[in-house]
């Protein structure tokens, strides 16, 4: 290897030396555009090239260009700093894949307000994935009795009562709303609702057994309950916050000029 095939790199006053064919491993990028000289922002001073960034990361940058996967320590955290740095080299390939992994890192956000209230129960339900909404959404369904067609005094027989299966309320794509249980004024339990949510059965009008049953179906979903509070100053319902923490998945990448796959391998989070 000769020495033209070498260039060295000055970031932030950290010496880095490395193949020219390395730092064109994405033609597009600024990295590869600097060593023509035409790019102002990278000056050379003693043969070097200086380039007025953060050191430490970049030598993140240039394992990724070298081996095309980006390792992590187990304790990094400067997910954004790392991706402002790709973005500054216009290696876009590696800014889109730091920004999936943030988004798939945020944990899930879940909040049940739960209002029991003589002898019925209201629900709300928050969750800040609206497709983790949507999924419990399906799993949940509200009975209501319908109203006999018949009056008790033109039918010698009790009246068989039916159920009209409803979904539950969906004032935002982010929220469920529902109730159990009956106002304690309809005669003959008429209009008494029940909730349902699978895989059980089960047709509960009691909201503290719903209450029990929703828990217990977030908890087996991955949530874990983080803390109980009062939503505001005189609001009487309760509000436990469940959250689940994404696991990160292996990203893929194409590189312009090497046609596979490549990998960012993170560490998974507790």
């Amino acid at each position: 290897m000769s020495s033209q095939d070498l260039v060295t790199l000055n970031v932030g006053g950290k010496i880095f030396t490395t193949r020219l064919s390395t730092l064109k491993q994405f033609p597009t990028s600024r990295l590869a555009g600097m060593l023509d000289g035409r790019d102002q922002e990278f000056k050379t001073v003693d043969g070097q090239i200086f380039v007025d960034r953060d050191g430490a990361l970049f030598s993140f940058i240039l394992d990724f260009l070298r081996n095309g996967e980006l390792l992590l320590p187990a304790d990094f955290s400067d997910y954004l700093r790392l991706q402002r740095e790709a973005l500054f080299y216009e290696l876009d390939s590696l800014a889109d894949l730091l920004s999936q992994h943030l988004l798939q890192s945020r944990p899930a956000v879940m909040e049940v307000h739960f209002l029991n209230q003589n002898t019925q129960a209201f629900f709300r339900v928050f969750g800040s994935c609206s497709k983790t909404i949507e999924r419990l959404m399906r799993r949940i369904t509200v009975f209501v009795e319908q109203p006999a067609a018949l009056a008790w005094s033109s039918n010698p027989f009790p009246p068989q009562v039916t159920l009209l299966a409803l979904p539950p309320q969906r004032p935002s794509h982010h929220d469920l709303v529902f109730h159990c249980g009956s106002d304690g004024t309809i005669e003959n339990h008429a209009g008494v609702r029940y909730i349902s949510i699978k895989p059980d059965n089960r047709k509960l009008a009691n909201g503290t057994n719903v209450f029990g049953l929703l828990i217990d179906t977030l908890l087996k979903e991955g949530f874990h309950l983080v803390s109980t509070r009062t939503p505001a100053s005189g609001d009487k319902s309760e509000c436990y916050v469940f959250e689940r923490i994404k696991s990160p998945q292996v990203l893929g990448v194409n590189k312009t000029r090497k046609p596979e796959n490549t990998t960012i391998p993170v560490p998974s989070q507790q």
